[in-house]
């Protein structure tokens, strides 16, 4: 399995060169039935990483581009009356996919943004009065520009929530910069990918997950790095249950893709920053914390007590 997911973040690493650590928390997140949130400049790759990764794995992939106009039923899908049957008939919209990527989803009104909120949370959504299942695996990838650039809503918390991680690509290095100078375009290299696994072999990744070890001391870390976060005098709004159990599960994710089968310190740590980063707030402003409170917190927690 750690031969394959390798395999996997190589073929995607040329197509985003240089961006390795950003990749494999992305599969991490995908793997732990989460949804990630890249958080951006326009141009630094965020949908080309949407792209490669429905490529490699293999899945299904539908894009939708977020504007001020978007309406739910454009994400969820509407019923028509047919002439001929005499009846209403349902249309699913793109949200019936397994990787979904809703582009620049800030630029939506608040209404349109949270008909993704039943999708992401219960893998259905319900229109007309009946509930449709989605699709397995689904695995949604929002991308959004900062707020600070005209045209767009902020996402709510009680959004922010629903994302397991959140990333930012960042730019790359001169090494990077240069091959993407010199080589192929990127829409070439997606070209050329091949699907390295499918459905049913990651399905099968997120069944192993569940049978890794996770012992007392590690959850006494985990539960104490929690902690700090609600007593913390810095930190406005600390983690809730559900960004626990996101920690949880993508440590989890972290270990099976390191080849383990228990979960370490060295996996919460890795995964803590982007799942923990859009949730915590900072108390003078309560603004998204930055990098610096984030690790903070990683330094000021002993892992053993």
């Amino acid at each position: 399995m750690q031969n394959q997911i390798n395999l996997v973040i190589r073929n995607i690493g040329q197509v985003l060169v240089g961006k390795e650590d950003k990749i494999r928390l992305a599969l991490c997140c995908l793997l732990a039935e989460g949804h990630l949130l890249l958080e951006d400049l326009p141009g630094m790759g965020k949908t080309t990483l949407a792209q490669a990764l429905a490529k490699a794995l293999g899945l299904n992939f539908q894009r939708i581009q977020f504007t001020s106009d978007l309406l739910p039923a454009d994400i969820i899908g509407f019923s028509i009356f047919e002439r001929e049957d005499a009846r209403f008939v349902f249309h699913p919209g793109p949200v019936f996919t397994q990787i979904l990527l809703a582009d620049e989803i800030n630029r939506a009104t608040p209404k349109t943004q949270s008909a993704l909120l039943e999708a992401m949370a219960e893998h259905q959504v319900t229109a007309d009065g009946e509930s449709r299942q989605l699709e397995q695996p689904f695995f949604v990838i929002a991308t959004q520009n900062p707020e600070h650039q005209g045209g767009t809503f902020p996402l709510p918390e009680s959004q922010l929530d629903r994302f397991t991680m959140r990333l930012q690509l960042g730019y790359p290095d001169p090494r990077a910069e240069r091959e993407m100078l010199t080589g192929l375009s990127g829409h070439e290299k997606l070209q050329r990918m091949d699907s390295l696994l499918d459905a049913s072999q990651l399905l099968e990744f997120r069944r192993d997950i569940h049978r890794i070890t996770v012992s007392d001391s590690l959850l006494d870390y985990l539960q104490r790095l929690v902690a700090f976060t609600r007593q913390d005098d810095d930190i406005g709004v600390g983690l809730s249950p559900r960004a626990v159990l996101a920690l949880l599960h993508t440590s989890k994710s972290w270990a099976l893709m390191e080849g383990r089968d228990y979960v370490i310190p060295e996996d919460v740590q890795h995964v803590f920053p982007a799942v923990s980063g859009h949730r915590l707030r900072d108390a003078a402003n309560l603004l998204p914390a930055d990098g610096a409170i984030v690790h903070r917190v990683l330094s000021a927690v002993d892992v053993l007590t």
